[in-house]
């Protein structure tokens, strides 16, 4: 029986086609134990705004040039939450999405964390939850992982019993799928094209928003704008 897994960084309020991932496998793994990386998805992400888009920023502690994992990157200043809450209370605040789903984010926005994987984390299972998304998810720390780039991904499919493993279509440019094949484990690449539109707040549409931007926007109708 083919089992699918998948393996990306958490992002923040990640916009509707890493749901989407989610969705579309058995087993997702969250894989914080890669280097965090600047002006990333990691740490922020996009909403739209009567100026157009606008980021959303988690304050964090970066230490140097030196290696620093995601998992360990923590939160420097714990105000952010309360910040971020008042813009989309701003921004969103007289659609009907805001308000069916505003008990969720109020409560998500009111906790304390310290590091920025609790963060994410809280945010995509309770949007899992919206979506009614039953995918299992795990984090890569559960693992003893080789060397390599590509071996690594390998092994964690290799022990979850996975027979095929989905990415995104910029794996290509670093991925070795040959070690995949070896191991008989089908490589598959998501496509992320062919979206519907939904009316945005704010125009000119853009696709490329956080997906609280679609869940305030359209509701209850969310899944008829996802794959």
């Amino acid at each position: 029986m083919a089992l699918k897994v998948a393996i990306t960084q958490s992002n923040y309020i990640p916009w509707k086609g890493f749901f989407d991932s989610i969705r579309m496998v058995d087993v997702f793994v969250l894989y914080d134990d890669m280097q965090y990386t600047k002006r990333d998805w990691r740490n922020r992400n996009l909403i739209k705004s009567p100026e157009g888009t606008k980021w959303l920023s988690i304050p964090v502690e970066v230490k140097g040039k030196y290696f620093q994992k995601i998992s360990e990157t923590k939160i420097s200043d714990p105000s952010w939450a309360k910040q971020h809450w008042s813009t989309l209370q701003h921004t969103y605040g007289k659609l009907d999405g805001f308000s069916f789903y505003k008990s969720v984010f109020e409560e998500l926005y009111s906790r304390e964390y310290t590091f920025l994987s609790e963060v994410n984390f809280a945010f995509i299972k309770a949007i899992c939850g919206i979506l009614d998304i039953k995918t299992q998810i795990r984090w890569s720390n559960e693992f003893v992982l080789p060397e390599g780039k590509t071996e690594r991904l390998v092994y964690i499919c290799k022990e979850l019993g996975g027979t095929e493993y989905y990415t995104g279509p910029a794996a290509k440019n670093y991925m070795d799928e040959n070690l995949f094949a070896k191991e008989n484990i089908a490589v598959h690449f998501y496509d992320y094209s062919d979206y519907p539109e939904y009316q945005q707040k704010y125009p000119p549409f853009s696709h490329g928003v956080s997906i609280l931007d679609l869940l305030f926007s359209v509701s209850e109708d969310v899944k008829n704008y996802m794959k």
